[in-house]
């Protein structure tokens, strides 16, 4: 099902605002529900539906397009109201708002005219004071998200208007000196040692852990819709916690480093449709936190579905982890197309890497099972149509060693119905001796040039790749 946009944004005529209190509340929030064909059992998918709320107009709030104090300010009073009165749909007009962080509460819709551009400033103080959040997998407290929900149900950014942070700041904090690297040592080690996530301040001195772009933060009934995003400090679209998510209709460009495109992570019920990816990092990356966390929630990711969407750059279309110590299961990759040239654009860019990248290490634990790919296409790319790796601990491998060892189950892979033009191989798995990999099938999978050794299994058992 499809939100009549039209009935949505210019629906009837906008009541007048009343004081806040003077109007009883709504009723309960009215939901469509999504039915989701899979190769599994999925559910359906609550998805807010805001075609008879109320329009708040952030300049009927005080918004002025000089002014990123007043305009905030008029967001989060447009919000507001837009609670109390029930539910609501907060409309940014046509023009350029400067802000600092928004915070969404439940039954409100943040929506983007077209023309109209949200511009974020990249001052750390416009998103204290510290939020409860995560880095990398491990919770913490933290600058705010420039967008951010916490245990809201109804919350939806919609519109055919543009999210553009601004970099300058964010930029030189992705750099990572010595101070930052401190910093994630010391937040691992507060994982490690249990200490409670209200402890774990880190939005001080130079820890500079950058915010994510948008984030829902244990959020039910999610929609984000029709925008445009220029840009992302880290990860763009970071569900976390979050039950029934729906993104479609969304154009990310975003070349900065761990700018991946969406991040559902220990979710439950996610559809991911009809986007345009143009990433720094992974267009997607599917993930359920890291190691002690992972396994202290214990919350696994699952029932996410991914389909009609166009890949520009990226280093994977699919990544699966590293952050999966809670479990991933129950992933469908479906008519989704790479559709660069191979080579990355300018302005940091990345060549497209592997179709479908299953990713983690011996500190990880956790279970990767029952991951679909179908009816996909690419130009070239730098690695293949599937990776596995099971030693992947990029600069974590010299920053602290290996306190708890627990392996990853992984098995259950199906890639089907793949064509390439040309790639490095068409499948490669590196599994551990003690916990190989098991039931992996390709069909139908065509690779036109192979430049490297096609296949490579190494631990692996139940492999199935007919001619």
């Amino acid at each position: 099902m499809t939100v009549d946009r039209r009935a949505f944004v210019h629906g009837a005529c906008v009541l007048p605002l009343l004081a806040r209190g003077a109007m009883a509340r709504a009723p309960a929030m009215p939901l469509r529900r999504i039915a989701v064909a899979a190769p599994f059992a999925m559910p359906e998918i609550g998805v807010p539906d805001f075609r008879a709320s109320r329009r708040f107009l952030i300049t009927d709030f005080g918004a002025a397009q000089d002014d990123k104090a007043r305009t905030g300010a008029a967001i989060a009073r447009a919000i507001a109201a837009a609670n109390a009165a029930g539910s609501g749909i907060v409309i940014v007009p046509a023009g350029v708002w400067p802000t600092g962080s928004i915070h969404l509460r439940s039954n409100v819709a943040l929506h983007l005219d077209k023309g109209a551009t949200l511009r974020f400033s990249d001052d750390p103080q416009d998103y204290l004071p510290a939020v409860q959040t995560s880095w990398e997998g491990v919770e913490c407290f933290n600058y705010s998200p420039l967008i951010y929900a916490f245990d809201c149900e109804n919350v939806a950014i919609t519109g055919e208007g543009r999210l553009e942070p601004v970099l300058d700041r964010w930029a030189i904090w992705s750099a990572r000196p010595k101070p930052h690297m401190d910093a994630l040592i010391a937040l691992y080690m507060m994982a490690y040692r249990g200490m409670p996530v209200a402890r774990r301040q880190m939005a001080v001195g130079a820890n500079n852990l950058r915010p994510q772009l948008i984030q829902f933060n244990r959020c039910r009934n999610v929609l984000i819709e029709d925008i445009a995003i220029e840009g992302s400090p880290f990860w763009t679209i970071h569900p976390l916690l979050c039950r029934d998510v729906t993104i479609r209709r969304v154009k990310v460009r975003a070349h900065g480093h761990n700018n991946d495109g969406v991040d559902p992570e220990m979710c439950e019920n996610v559809l991911i449709e009809d986007c345009r990816f143009d990433q720094g990092d992974d267009a997607i990356s599917v993930k359920s936190g890291r190691d002690m966390d992972g396994w202290r929630l214990a919350r696994p990711c699952r029932n996410v579905v991914v389909r009609n969407c166009r890949i520009v750059n990226g280093h994977q279309l699919m990544a699966v982890g590293s952050e999966l110590s809670a479990g991933i299961e129950n992933i469908w990759v479906d008519d989704c197309h790479f559709v660069g040239d191979g080579k990355g654009a300018d302005d940091h860019a990345v060549p497209i890497n592997n179709l479908l990248f299953v990713k983690t290490n011996e500190r990880r634990g956790g279970y990767v099972r029952n991951i679909h790919m179908t009816n996909v296409t690419a130009t070239t790319i730098a690695g293949g149509v599937l990776a596995v790796e099971t030693d992947v601990l990029y600069q974590w491998r010299t920053l602290l060693p290996t306190y708890v060892r627990r392996l990853t189950a992984i098995e259950g892979l199906r890639v089907s119905d793949v064509t390439v033009d040309r790639a490095k191989f068409v499948c490669r798995i590196a599994a551990e001796r003690d916990m190989p990999v098991r039931d992996v099938r390709l069909d139908r999978v065509r690779v036109a040039t192979v430049t490297g050794t096609p296949f490579t299994t190494e631990n692996v058992t139940g492999f199935h790749a007919p001619g």
